[in-house]
């Protein structure tokens, strides 16, 4: 029933391999597949793997540097594989110990491991145990508890209850009366329980009457406070005071504008040097790639000193119980084999600095769920392991997990998106990239951030508004295109506007104007499309319906999810639930899915920059943009090592 095992290094040598009888197609896909989605994205927490129809389990062997995969039809349910899985890692490292240990990487390769007999013996072995498991004979009536009931029995049994019932409401009933005549009915017992109800222990009945006494007088010698007479008079509340404004003036005179030279004339030139004044003094070139987020590295030992306490602690529990195996000696040889390289990892070993490093990412914004699937796969990596010498468990594993953090964050495909727009201008055609994302994100904003960044390497901009929804929307996109054309006027680009909004108004289908926008600036020569999208919560089906059509109809080049730096499990579901829609709404057989995040509000969250991890953990798709601001400046590109320092920073 299973289709292939392999067994190979994490160096790639394939040490053996068994395939199922009937299967024809090749494992090497599946477990290719494994190996890029799971293994080297360090997301080895969980121990399947689904691709196609294909169901995968592996297991790790950090001490040989071995993986065991385990493949067969997701259709059946196996219950015996983990324990299989687990068979066979011992018996082939029993079996080829010394020479994994011994022999080097040519001799592996050459050498051909005979391992058929053992592997069907143990494969035998797990289904017959399965099906005696399984394999339950029902018991015949005869051997029932309802068997041996007789019919008086059941009516006996029907009547007790029926008289327990009964006096169960007389007693109910009497309830009131019993608990009347139980102060009359005291007896000297009753009344020593009474007060040793009262806090009166081993005190006699003198000693209890002075106490009382000592009481009554406290309170009667005790001043009385004096209460109000009268209730207080409810207080009016404070009358709203008109805001004065520090530019608005006392007369709308003073605040109108459109005379200022005297002539007449409108107002719009004056607005365009406006602009150019107020923007061009805090705006700099954003020619070529964008600069990357940095943190200070201030972090050197400032977690030092709470992780040698915690290893302190961690040693001293290992040499007590090795002290009381093996006396004063062992405790000694105990810490220092903690310390040495000859310790080996194990689980227990670890546990409470996954413990704390599982709390630390939790409170640096990481969600739940993933802050331990990340620590699952740490210990998972780490486990049976020898550790180098001189080195603290919990310097390994916090190593170990700043290695994954890095992997995670880092991008799996080329992520170039001038080279990307210039391809597309040489095939005569413009890029298309849509956003997308809940509301009040900062989708607008941070779509004119890369508007301004794509006309500062010299590409022209179409702006679709496609968020015909909310109000305001178009009119903000129309703001944002006459600040950009401020700053890089038509006269510079031999008259032609390097930036132009493309809009229907509000009510109309946005997949339409999408399409109508892309035509009309494939006619008019424009390199880029940046499509606005209309926000929307993941849980509302019409909306999501409506942007997978926009997708699907329109195949822009990128689809970008615009989210907060602030949230924290709340990014699990929008990213989950945004794909799915996506997927479910689509209508080809493989559908598009988000390609990449744009990760805004990133200068308010000082060091909690978890929501980074989670989103790129959801989606495996690289953090493209980074918005650190409110102006056109603001704009960056992540740095992988820059954000993990700032999140291991105690």
């Amino acid at each position: 029933m299973l289709d292939f095992f392999t067994i190979f290094s994490k160096g790639g040598i394939v040490l053996w391999c068994f395939q199922g009888a009937g299967v024809t197609e090749s494992f090497t896909e599946p477990v290719n597949a494994l190996i890029r989605s799971v293994i080297l994205q360090e997301r080895s927490g969980n121990n399947s793997y689904t691709h196609e129809a294909l169901n995968l389990k592996y297991k790790l062997d950090n001490e040989f540097e071995l993986i065991f995969v385990v493949g067969f039809q997701k259709i059946l349910t196996l219950t015996y594989v983990d324990k299989f899985i687990d068979d066979v890692q011992l018996h082939f490292r029993d079996r080829y110990k010394n020479e994994l240990e011994q022999k080097g990487p040519l001799k592996l390769i050459q050498n051909n491991f005979a391992f058929e007999d053992d592997f069907t013996m143990l494969l035998k072995d797990a289904e017959k145990s399965s099906k005696a498991r399984s394999q339950g004979n029902m018991r015949t009536f005869d051997q029932s508890e309802k068997s041996q009931k007789t019919v008086k029995s059941m009516i006996e049994t029907k009547g007790g209850e029926k008289v327990k019932e009964q006096g169960g409401k007389k007693n109910k009933n009497n309830k009131k009366e019993a608990t009347a005549a139980e102060p009359v009915k005291l007896d000297q017992g009753k009344a020593g329980q009474k007060t040793a109800e009262n806090g009166n222990q081993g005190l006699t009945s003198e000693e209890i009457m002075l106490k009382k006494r000592e009481e009554f007088f406290r309170k009667r010698t005790a001043v009385p406070t004096e209460k109000p007479v009268k209730s207080p008079k409810p207080q009016k509340p404070r009358e709203k005071q008109m805001r004065v404004w520090d530019m608005g003036g006392n007369s709308t005179k003073e605040v109108d504008y459109s005379r200022r030279n005297g002539d007449g004339s409108s107002n719009g030139g004056d607005q365009n040097q406006e602009a150019q004044i107020y923007l061009g003094e805090q705006l700099n070139s954003m020619k070529g790639d964008l600069l990357s987020v940095d943190y200070e590295s201030s972090e050197e030992e400032e977690g030092m000193e709470e992780e040698e306490e915690e290893e302190r602690v961690v040693v001293n529990q290992t040499s007590k119980t090795s002290s009381k195996k093996s006396g004063g000696f062992g405790g000694m040889f105990g810490m220092l084999k903690g310390l040495v390289g000859s310790k080996s990892l194990s689980r227990e070993d670890m546990e409470p600095v996954l413990e704390k490093m599982r709390d630390h990412l939790i409170a640096k914004n990481v969600a739940a769920d993933i802050s331990s699937k990340l620590c699952d796969s740490v210990a998972i990596k780490l486990e049976g392991k020898v550790m180098g010498t001189f080195t603290t468990v919990a310097s390994t594993v916090k190593q170990a997990l700043q290695d994954s953090l890095v992997q995670i964050l880092q991008p799996k495909r080329r992520v170039d998106i001038l080279r990307d727009v210039m391809e597309a201008r040489s095939q005569r055609r413009p890029f298309v990239v849509t956003f997308c994302g809940v509301n009040g994100v900062g989708k607008s904003t941070n779509l004119a951030k890369i508007s301004f960044w794509l006309i500062e390497n010299g590409f022209t901009v179409l702006i679709a508004a496609c968020d015909t929804f909310r109000a305001g929307a178009v009119e903000q996109l129309r703001t944002h295109q006459r600040r950009l054309n401020s700053l890089h006027p038509p006269e510079k680009h031999g008259g032609r506007p390097v930036v132009q909004l493309y809009e229907k108004g509000y009510g109309k289908d946005a997949a339409g104007i999408a399409m109508e926008a892309i035509a009309y600036a494939r006619n008019q020569a424009f390199d880029v499309v940046l499509v606005d999208t209309a926000g929307r919560m993941q849980d509302n089906t019409p909306l999501m319906t409506a942007l997978a059509k926009l997708i699907a109809v329109n195949m822009p080049d990128l689809v970008l999810f615009v989210g907060e730096a602030l949230v924290g499990n709340e990014a699990v579901d929008q990213l989950v639930k945004f794909n799915q829609a996506l997927a479910d709404h689509s209508m080809s057989e493989k559908p598009r899915l988000i390609d990449g995040i744009v990760l805004t509000k990133f200068d308010t969250i000082d060091d909690k920059v978890g929501a980074a991890i989670s989103m790129t953990y959801i989606t495996g798709q690289p953090i493209v943009f980074v918005g650190t601001g409110q102006t056109y400046n603001d704009l960056r590109s992540l740095n992988a090592r820059a954000v993990v320092s700032a999140l291991m920073k105690a």
